[in-house]
């Protein structure tokens, strides 16, 4: 599959109770279904030819014979199937009854997997009836073929080499250490489990909580299909709860007490992209697993799987930033007490009573003086010592100016105002440079005149330089070096642009003035700007994202690039998708390569970053999460760019 998507169903036939015949016929009805939606790994509930609550009509050969026959049925049907099919049915086996999951693909039952764990308690009497699975993988011939028959049994896909299935049952999972562990460490990449878990109240919260944790764990796509309304309710109500579920996340679930069929797309290239990046992951085949290949290799058989899916599944816009609202809170929180966290424990190195930080009246210097201001209350100190600096110039407005006196006012830090004017234009005359040439010159003078106002008032007051620059601005480059570049500690280092304007957003809900309140959400309507061209009628003239793009792009891109390693060809994929109606395709196309090249060439500005705390799974420190060389070429990137049909 194209960019690693592959799609998956999760299916809960309709089932009458010993009616093999109909039960057949429904797991068909729900298959065609899930195959004309493009699944390619179908997962039928434990027992489903059966039905799970036969109870002592498991010891009857009649309904034991109906279950083979229903299974030959299958096999027949699956003929023309190109997906991997498990399907659950009683089966005897030397005169010892088993739970067994059928795999089944194009016409060929290829193994059989049985439960290994038999509960045996509450409303659960399975081992009344069955023998627990082996792991030792044996062979049993049914329709005079010899069949795998053993739960060490991996199912490997021949011409999509990371699509790799195992599989466990219902109670299997419910261990302490479920058979998924293993599977997963001999090199699966996708779990089956067929289950048939009973409904009580508040069940379907930890079974949920359940599948997500084990897919996080493993790393791993995990499906779950459970048995639904047909199955007999003498004492118990099953209600279809189905998952699909993907490194932590559900990312596709049925609605309960409906019999149905859920799809999705499990990205393989992300969990290997995840997997190879931890480095305690240890995958290898083991020579206790049985790897047994399907997908036909065969010009006859003239299939392709190079092909882009249809994707069905959320893709966030903003992955840096929780949609729920009180996760979005929860977070905001924690982040904050984080990077207050780290400037507490320097300043208490360092032994200063003073921090020093330039104040524009922008988002990142506001977020930063908050968390200065944090920093101070959980050290007991007086906010004063927070030495504020505007330093308005050519670019300054009044509007941002008159947001920064009134931050610092409200937060009870110190402000010195010092106009870098003169200064600037001193040096102009020094370097020989036309006040009246708006170029980078003019732009990173004032910059790095505002970094030495704030270095020498720290060497005053004893103190040290806070950076405010975010995550955003560090990956694409846009900081002056050895300007707004550099500082003694930069509390916003790991926090994205997107991100930034959340916690302020946070701030501004918390605040108990109203007078901050308003400061904060007026700074969070001022666009984003260095303010180091003049304005235009008093207004802001120079947009950062009219220079850069969009940072809720870039922060996409910057996500993906920096935790999975993703191809160019495939964020715009996954960027196209989630952005529909907001950009067109020309637009994202665009700044992605704009991205790319700034990505690249930027470099050497974050192999010489200054100490800041790592917030969230991706950072761009050269001492942690980049190791990247200053001079790397991006053509290869390039290349794949322009491959790109749009």
């Amino acid at each position: 599959m194209k960019h690693g998507f592959v799609k998956v169903a999760a299916i809960t036939p309709n089932i009458k109770v010993a009616d093999c015949e109909y039960n057949v016929n429904e797991i068909i009805h729900r298959i065609e279904e899930a195959r004309q939606k493009g699944a390619m790994v179908i997962l039928c509930p434990e027992l489903c030819v059966t039905g799970y609550t036969c109870q002592d009509l498991f010891l009857q050969n009649t309904l034991l014979k109906g279950a083979l026959d229903g299974l030959t049925k299958l096999i027949e049907y699956s003929k023309d199937i190109d997906a991997l099919i498990a399907v659950g049915l009683p089966f005897l086996k030397d005169g010892n009854l088993f739970n067994v999951a059928a795999v089944l693909y194009q016409g060929e039952l290829l193994g059989m997997v049985p439960k290994r764990n038999i509960p045996n308690y509450s409303e659960f009497y399975e081992a009344r009836h069955f023998r627990r699975g082996n792991d030792i993988v044996e062979y049993v011939t049914i329709n005079h073929k010899k069949v795998p028959f053993g739960s060490n049994l991996i199912f490997c896909h021949r011409e999509i080499p990371n699509l790799k299935v195992g599989i466990e049952i219902c109670e299997d999972l419910w261990v302490p250490q479920p058979p998924s562990g293993g599977l997963c460490e001999a090199g699966a990449t996708i779990i089956l489990n067929l289950s048939a878990s009973n409904e009580t109240t508040g069940k379907d919260i930890y079974r949920k909580t359940l599948v997500s944790n084990q897919s996080a764990r493993l790393v791993c796509g995990y499906l779950y299909a459970s048995a639904g309304e047909g199955e007999s309710t003498t004492d118990l109500v099953f209600s279809g709860h189905n998952m699909i579920a993907e490194n932590g996340t559900v990312i596709a679930e049925s609605e309960r007490f409906v019999n149905g069929v859920i799809v999705s797309e499990v990205d393989l290239e992300k969990l290997i992209s995840e997997r190879r990046r931890i480095s305690t992951y240890l995958v290898e085949e083991k020579k206790e697993y049985t790897y047994l290949e399907y997908g036909s290799t065969s010009d006859e058989n003239n299939t392709t799987y190079d092909f882009e899916l249809e994707l069905t599944r959320f893709i966030d816009k903003a992955p840096f930033v929780p949609s729920n609202k009180e996760e979005r809170e929860k977070r905001c929180n924690e982040i904050i007490h984080i990077q207050a966290l780290g400037l507490k424990k320097r300043i208490q190195h360092i032994g200063a009573k003073s921090v020093v930080l330039g104040i524009s009246g922008g988002l990142d210097s506001t977020l930063a003086i908050l968390v200065a201001k944090r920093a101070f209350d959980m050290l007991g100190l007086d906010p004063k010592g927070i030495i504020a600096v505007t330093m308005p110039c050519f670019g300054t407005t009044d509007r941002t100016y008159q947001n920064a006196i009134l931050l610092v006012k409200e937060l009870s830090a110190t402000l010195r105002e010092i106009r870098i004017n003169e200064a600037v234009e001193l040096h102009f005359r020094d370097i020989g440079h036309n006040i009246n040439t708006h170029d980078l010159t003019f732009e990173n003078s004032q910059a790095r005149e505002r970094t030495q106002v704030l270095m020498d008032i720290a060497s005053q007051v004893n103190g040290f330089v806070v950076g405010t620059g975010d995550m955003s601005e560090l990956a694409l480059g846009f900081a002056t070096y050895n300007g707004d570049h550099m500082s003694m500690y930069g509390v916003n280092a790991s926090v994205p642009k997107t991100l930034v304007r959340y916690l302020v957003a946070y701030f501004a809900a918390e605040a108990k003035s109203d007078t901050l309140k308003k400061v904060l959400e007026d700074v969070l309507d001022t666009p984003v700007s260095p303010e180091l061209l003049p304005p235009k009628d008093g207004e802001i003239a120079q947009k950062t994202e009219d220079v850069v793009g969009p940072y809720e792009l870039h922060d996409f891109f910057l996500y993906y690039v920096l935790r999975f390693g993703f191809s160019p060809s495939k964020i715009y994929r996954l960027a196209v998708y989630a952005f529909e109606g907001d950009y067109s395709k020309e637009i994202i196309y665009r700044w992605l390569m704009i991205f790319y090249r700034r990505y690249f060439q930027q470099q050497y500005k974050r192999s010489c970053l200054p100490d800041g705390p790592k917030v969230g799974s991706v950072a761009v420190s050269p001492r942690g999460d980049l190791r990247m060389p200053s001079d790397a070429s991006v053509s290869l990137w390039m290349k794949d760019l322009e491959s790109i049909s749009r």
